[in-house]
């Protein structure tokens, strides 16, 4: 069984914003891989489950928004008995990468995201993988106004493009494992042995 979860802020005022590509990612998942699918009201989220080769595939969106996102998670990651180091991936936005960047990792901590702090607190591990997807830096822009903005026009291809690579590695991911999804969509395998990337609380 995998769990795959995209983080973001429930409601449409939330909608497109920088803190959402993670729900935009795994809503763009579930298109690919659980067509026709309906999500149900589980964890504190929206549950998507099916299957995927041979194993079980849950996508969750957890609705208790980012700095929350840990209480949803760890639901669904202790009914199923799963164990985050081998079975939980996170789509989410990172300010220190550039528009149209991901970067994939198996292990890490949270770089300053409160979204992922909250996942590792409530599991108590950040042994467990993720995809960040790049917004850009806020630079002169209050980090909470730039994280729940929307993107400029500039910028809206990049992320774009940025978001269908999440989706494939995610999807690498899921049937090929973490050193396959790594190899395959990081430019710079020398990157995952140098520090984590560290961005403003978000």
């Amino acid at each position: 069984m995998r769990l795959v979860v995209g983080i973001g802020n429930p409601g449409a005022q939330y909608d497109g914003t920088r803190h959402n590509v993670g729900f935009v990612a795994i809503d763009r998942l579930a298109r690919r891989l659980a067509t026709g699918e309906i999500a149900r009201s589980r964890f504190q989220g929206g549950l998507i489950e099916t299957n995927a080769n041979d194993d079980r595939l849950l996508l969750l969106k957890p609705l208790t928004y980012v700095n929350g996102s840990g209480q949803s998670v760890a639901e669904a990651v202790r009914y199923y008995k799963l164990q985050p180091e081998r079975d939980l991936l996170v789509l989410v936005d990172d300010t220190s990468l550039a528009c149209g960047r991901i970067r994939v990792r198996e292990t890490g901590g949270a770089g300053g995201h409160n979204g992922l702090r909250d996942i590792a607190n409530c599991l108590d591990t950040d042994n467990w993988a993720r995809v960040r997807i790049g917004i850009d830096p806020p630079m002169d822009i209050p980090l909470s106004s730039y994280v729940l903005g929307r993107f400029r026009p500039d910028q809206v291809d990049a992320v774009d493009q940025g978001i269908e690579e999440a989706v494939e590695a995610a999807d690498c991911w899921i049937h090929r494992g973490p050193t396959a999804a790594m190899n395959a969509f990081n430019p710079d395998r020398t990157a995952e042995q140098a520090p984590e990337e560290t961005q403003p609380n978000v």
